[in-house]
């Protein structure tokens, strides 16, 4: 064998020769550090969130042609690329050039709030256009299934890049330019006429290198050797055989989609990976009389297109095995996966969860396996081939050659079934194939097989059933006696790895009973010659389907007023986010005697520390030191009120809970190093979920607030209800994780940069723990890729370690946290357990209501007083109840502190009141949309802590939504369709929210500004608020604009500096527009005033003119301003006080549809009502509405934290297994209406925030589930009054919806409870 170790590619179209590349370097790594293209970003490093997706394209010598597509560069190695072209978002397009007109269309049609996801979005539909210059709404739904967005709730997304689709307007016939709009109508983005600069040109894209074409770069071996891994790709069948033969525990690598999040995430290692990605015979495909063989190499869309084809060219009957695969596709991974996961990457590595296993051992899959010694020999796949946990029936030295994948005859019916807790792009709970062949009678079983997967450490067969249904005819009976087998077949014992076991067990069932009326109808439609006889139910049998997005947004802009105030202007950095120019920390230039710092965290919840050997790790290369609490050189002791610490010494509290650092000269020497630092722990007893922290009395504190007589309310009340419900905490999963790079400088001084919302509590942290005066320490902070509450006070996390390695060898420090460690380290939402008792009257009259909050705080106060207060001040949502009382408990547990959150308390409290809404109407049989109505606040009236409403608009917002939702005709339909579906139901909600402005604490709701203008006009503009993708620099330059008469193009702001802006408060709460925002004007006003008299000597002059004259008279140009929200107190003693400077009101109508036998369920159309004042930037605030729905759905609907039963290890911790709102998973109509003429007096021009205040309207969407899970209990006899917690995940919503076939298990199923002792929700 030639040995060749050099490496060509293009990237950009510019020529790279890399000598001895490392087999363990990615392609982003190469991109990033060694190109300087910092555009594309590292989101997660195991391809499940997008944003660092980036265009291959590479010649295909068998099918002559260049094929582009798109990959995930955290997974694909730099050494896979070889021969290859690589195009980055910085090749496309720049602002200093031209913008690619994908880009351009994103920035226009506000798709981008933090932007840290934006270039990956920007890659995948580049892509998509490369190879279909006018694609479908299908085709871009399934090119954007593999990115991540979580600010912006993806509707300006899809419909910006719908322009480029053959439905240019998802309102087709509705659109605007159709019917007209009306005054104060808007398409979503006031969408342009395509012109020549905004339409897809695809002469226009740059050529692939022509020396890519030659065979050297295609028919050569390749080895290539690295630290720790060697890295073969041999192009003939012979040589690869050899490998396998030389190197049999070797693994096959094709896409690295499998291996890559193994390495890094499992720490397994593989010292040799052979890639047979150019071995000839595993990449043919053969088109066969009974089926198709694929080679093993065959990369899964080119599967899908090839079995697409031959459903087009064949009889139905032949190609359903063919169909079931294409749609299991559908729900495999994200396209970038997809296009580089290989048919035999999917097979031999033997996942107990695979898509496509259950469905090859179900239709009886051929494969045909080769070794160097023995041969050729074909297996065909049945209940033998998987032997145990990831070990299959192929020996160590031989290789999968080809997979033959069958036809069918007509009397062959096959499914494939798949449920997992997100549609798409998300891993199996359980799924199946089922194949059945009749006798020529279509009346008797001649063959089934079975095949499931998530049942058993290896997809399982099912050969008793199958046995017993061979010979029966296909009736009730034969239902029955499979529903008998199955449950012997599939057994699963409690507590077994994945938890969820009768929910498991119920699907395996439910998947058959679908299978069983499938072909019951299928068959019957075969026989039948007219439509006679009854109709049977398909609401078991069809799936829930998708149509596209579509959506309108009403809203008012000020068109009189020159200046950029209260327009829907994109934001400020919105074209160099699509561009990938926008700096985030971690991509400021590398210093050249830069360190890397990685954390060492506890494994342990609660543990004594022994000892902490770092012996091991400082054999490691390029390791420099390794830092514990002995090296700190000020204070060890941090958190806001003091008790928590940089490093733990003694005792850890908390899985994650940092104890040292380890620092190295590359962010991989680091990281290997880290895993080697030992530390001898002595287990304490844990407190996990705040069930134990009742039981041991643990709290951090307590508050109560009272209302009335809530006793006497009580003894009047007709009706009394008690009980208890749950909601689940949260995970931030901002795109950019936590960042720091700290420079040092001379007299004690420290430049930090860091991804945080308090530069000046990361300030003041710092230098108290490097013992040095705050006037040395230099925080910046440019944007964040996403913040949300968590970068408010965990930012010191990393912050404080990486500072003191910093001060230790005196280089800069750099670190970001991957997502697994920013998952594990940092808290989330506070979880939440309410006992409740509420006193109401026959008409849904509330007369006394008495709740005890407990929120699980975590190890530390962190903010969770805050949070405490807003959940007890917020309770009320939006209704006036006339006694009440609400006592909020503080759980301390050994978890990582939980923290600040969008919302901040404020939702879960909200969230009880209105689950005591719906268990009222249950209990009367009256709708809850009275109940709701008849206790909405009116003008004036006073909250439980004797705050009075001022214009009050919650009456509006709510008649309104009803209004243009048609609630009550829409309400009607559902009804009728539940009547006419029985395993189907639909559910509809209104649902209004009230939520107060302010910091908790008073002495935060204060803000600075800087104003400078310079001689030549220009303005620059500093103050405390972070941009993290709310649009706050923007609306800073629109307040500017107006105060001073300016062009918003003479305006710009830097950064957040506490140089430039000193004792700034948090960007949180939503206070960041109205705090800065007035400080701003406070400045501009002191400025307008001081050029007064240059305007009035010169009436008709310019701005510059005026700026030019005031400079030659000595007059100052540079001004500060200042603001503090007056009048706010708050005493809980009283139970009095005015703790918000004002509140904002909306209301939202949610439709939803449920698949009653798997849990599963979509979100039809969503309708909200906002008050946001006179918005200063209706786009800008559209968008932070959409975003905050989606993530509030998310969190009521989606996402579940998980930990470890036994030991408080978090399970959830990547996009792997915790899964937030995709692209698929927002309401197909989604329109936003801002109400209008509703000036705010309490806010700088007459706005209002809106971060925050709608987080909550997604509760719409999980009380119109539970309604729809009301139906099916009503029909199947069941009580609605019952336990339904948050989040409802498909497990609660099928297991609450009752009915024969979940009864088979439900008996042991409790949802108050955690699921199972496998894991456990905090």
């Amino acid at each position: 064998m030639e040995d060749a170790s050099s490496l060509v590619l293009y990237v950009n179209g510019k020529k790279f020769c890399v000598d001895n590349p490392d087999p363990e370097d990615t392609l982003l790594q190469f991109l990033r550090e060694k190109c300087s293209l910092k555009g594309t970003k590292l989101g997660c490093a195991e391809g499940g969130c997008g944003a660092c997706t980036v265009m291959v394209s590479e010649w295909n010598e068998t099918e002559g042609k260049i094929l582009h597509y798109a990959v995930n560069a955290c997974l694909a190695r730099l050494v896979s690329m070889h021969g290859k072209s690589v195009i980055t978002v910085e090749g496309i397009g720049s602002t200093k050039t031209k913008l690619h007109v994908v880009q351009e269309r994103l920035a226009k049609s506000h798709g981008s709030q933090c932007g840290f996801c934006t270039p990956g979005i920007v890659m995948s539909m580049y892509t998509l256009l490369r190879n279909s210059p006018q694609p479908t709404q299908e085709d871009l739904m399934s090119a954007l299934e593999g990115n991540l967005c979580r600010c912006t709730g993806y509707r300006p997304i899809l419909e910006g890049f719908s322009q480029f689709t053959n439905m240019s307007c998802a309102m087709g016939d509705n659109c605007c330019k159709v019917k007209g709009p009306g005054s104060n109508s808007k398409p979503a983005d006031k969408q342009e006429e395509p012109t020549p600069q905004n339409v897809y040109d695809a002469s226009q894209e740059p050529i692939f290198p022509p020396e890519l074409k030659l065979n050297a770069f295609h028919k050569e071996f390749r080895h290539y050797r690295g630290e720790r891994v060697e890295w073969y790709r041999p192009v003939e069948l012979k040589a690869l055989l050899e490998l396998k033969k030389q190197y049999p525990s070797a693994r096959l690598v094709c896409g690295n989609t499998e291996v890559g999040v193994e390495v890094k995430f499992k720490g397994l290692h593989y010292p040799v990976i052979i890639a047979p990605t150019h071995v000839e015979e595993l990449n043919q495909v053969e088109v066969g009389e009974t089926g198709v063989w694929f080679g093993a190499s065959v990369t899964l869309t080119k599967m899908e297109k090839v079995l697409e084809e031959q459903i087009h060219s064949l009889p139905e009957h032949a190609t359903r095995i063919y169909s079931e695969i294409i749609e299991m596709l559908k729900w495999f991974a994200g396209r970038q996966i997809r296009n580089v996961s290989s048919i035999a990457g999917n097979l031999m590595t033997a996942s107990p969860i695979s898509d496509l296993n259950p469905l090859y051992l179900a239709a009886g899959v051929k494969i045909k396996v080769m070794s160097a010694d023995r041969g050729a020999r074909e297996i065909t796949l049945d209940g033998n081939f998987f032997i145990s946990y990831r070990k299959i029936a192929v020996e160590p030295d031989e290789v999968l050659i080809s997979v033959h994948i069958p036809q069918t005859s007509q009397c062959e019916f096959f499914a494939g079934y798949k449920q997992a807790h997100r549609k798409g792009d998300d891993i199996a709970t359980v799924n199946s194939g089922i194949r059945v062949k009749m006798d020529k009678t279509m009346k008797k079983v001649e063959e089934i097989s079975l095949a499931f997967g998530g049942m058993a450490p290896i997809t399982k067969t099912c050969p008793q059933t199958s046995a017993a249904l061979v010979g029966r005819e296909w009736d009730e009976a034969l239902l029955e006696e499979a529903i008998k087998c199955l449950k012997e077949d599939l057994p699963l014992a409690d507590g077994a790895p994945g938890g969820m076991i009768n929910y498991r067990k119920t699907l395996t069932i439910s998947f058959f009973f679908k299978f069983y009326e499938t072909v019951k109808y299928r068959i019957s439609k075969l026989q039948s010659s007219g439509e006679n006889g009854p109709k049977p139910d398909l609401s078991c049998i069809e799936r829930l389907e998708r149509g596209p997005t579509k959506g309108i947004q009403i809203y008012q802009e000020d068109t009189e007023n020159a200046s950029a105030c209260w327009k829907a202007l994109p934001a400020h950095s919105a074209e160099l986010q699509c561009s990938g120019e926008a700096q985030y920390v971690d991509d400021l230039p590398t210093y050249t005697d830069e360190l890397y710092m990685a954390l060492v965290f506890s494994s342990k919840a609660h543990a004594r520390i022994l000892s902490i050997d770092a012996s091991e790790a400082m054999k490691c290369s390029g390791v420099r030191s390794c830092l514990t609490a002995k090296d700190v050189p000020g204070s060890n002791n941090t958190g806001l009120f003091g008790d928590e610490l940089i490093f733990a010494a003694d005792e850890v509290t908390a899985h994650g809970q940092v104890i040292g650092a380890v620092i190295a000269d590359s962010q991989k020497h680091a990281q290997l190093a880290a895993k080697k630092v030992r530390v001898e722990y002595e287990n304490l007893p844990a407190l996990i979920t705040i069930q134990d922290a009742i039981k041991a009395n643990s709290f951090h504190g307590d508050r109560v607030l009272v209302k009335g007589d809530v006793e006497e309310g009580f003894t009047q009340a007709e009706h009394i209800l008690s009980g208890e419900i749950s909601v689940g905490g949260q995970d931030h999963f901002y795109l950019e994780t936590h960042s720091v790079l700290c420079v040092p400088s001379d007299h004690g001084e420290m430049e930090i940069f860091s991804s945080t919302q308090d530069v000046s509590l990361v300030q003041f942290a710092a230098a108290r723990a490097l013992k040095v005066p705050s006037n040395r320490i230099h925080v910046r902070t440019k944007r964040l890729g996403g913040g949300f509450g968590g970068k408010e006070s965990q930012s010191t996390y990393l912050a404080l370690p990486a500072a003191i390695a910093c001060r230790r060898h005196e280089v800069p420090i750099r670190c970001m946290l991957d997502r697994d460690e920013d998952m594990i380290i940092t808290g989330g939402r506070h979880p939440y357990l309410a006992k409740y008792k509420v006193g109401f009257n026959s008409d849904g009259k509330i007369i006394a209501c008495d709740v005890q909050l407990y929120s699980n705080a975590g190890n530390s106060l962190d903010l969770s007083i805050g949070v405490n207060d807003r959940a007890l001040t917020s309770i009320d949502n939006a209704y006036n109840i006339a006694n009440m009382r609400v006592q909020g408990w503080m759980c301390k547990t050994n978890i990582v502190s939980n923290t600040a959150f969008r919302g901040f308390g404020g939702p879960q409290g909200m969230f009880f009141m209105e689950h005591i809404i719906s268990e009222i109407s249950s209990k009367l049989k009256i709708e809850d949309t009275k109940i709701r109505e008849m206790h909405l606040y009116q003008e004036g009236d006073c909250t439980h802590y004797k705050q009075p409403i001022i214009n009050c608009n919650i009456s509006k917002c709510w008649q309104q939504v009803l209004q243009q939702s048609d609630y009550e005709t829409r309400k009607a339909e559902v009804i009728k369709y539940n009547s006419q579906n029985r395993y189907r139901k639909r559910g509809i909600c209104a649902m209004p929210t009230k939520y107060g402005i302010a910091f908790g604490v008073t002495f935060l709701n204060q803000a600075a500004a800087l104003v400078h203008i310079y001689k030549d006009g220009y303005v620059l503009l500093s103050h405390g608020g972070i941009e993290m993708g709310q649009g706050v620099f923007t609306k800073m330059i629109q307040v500017v604009s107006n105060a001073l008469d300016i062009p918003a193009s003479k305006i710009h702001t830097m950064e957040v500096s506490t140089t430039t802006v000193a004792n700034t408060s948090p960007t949180a709460a939503s206070t960041g527009s109205d705090l800065n925002g007035a400080a701003v004007l406070n400045a501009c006003e002191k400025l307008k005033e001081r050029l007064k008299p240059f305007v009035d000597a010169k009436p008709d002059g310019k701005w510059e003119d005026w700026v030019n004259d005031a400079y030659f008279a000595r007059v100052s140009l540079s001004a500060t301003g200042y603001y503090a929200t007056p009048d706010l107190y708050m005493d809980y003693s009283t139970s009095t006080g005015t703790p918000y400077a004002y509140f904002s009101f909306g209301a939202a109508v949610t439709e939803v549809e449920i698949d009653c036998l798997t849990g599963d369920h979509q979100l039809i159309r969503t309708d909200i009502v906002m008050d946001v004042g006179k918005s200063l930037n209706p786009a800008i605030d559209i968008g932070q509405i959409e975003g905050a729905f989606v993530q509030g759905y998310g969190w009521l609907c989606l996402e579940q934290v998980k930990m470890m039963a036994s030991t408080g290890t978090m399970l959830t911790c990547g996009p792997g297994n915790y899964k937030i709102p995709g692209f698929s998973n927002i309401p197909q109509e989604f329109n936003v209406t801002l109400l209008k003429d509703v000036p705010n007096v309490k806010a700088v021009y007459s706005s209002k925030a809106v971060g925050e205040p709608p987080l909550f309207l997604s509760a719409s969407a999980f009380f119109a589930i539970k309604s729809a899970v009301k139906a099916a209990r009503a029909e199947a006899g069941e009580d609605l009054n019952f336990i339904f917690n948050a989040p409802c995940t498909p497990e609660r919503i099928r297991m609450a919806c009752v009915d024969r076939l979940s009864s088979e298990f439900a008996s042991s199923y409790d949802p108050n409870i955690p699921p199972t002792s496998f894991f456990i929700q905090p």
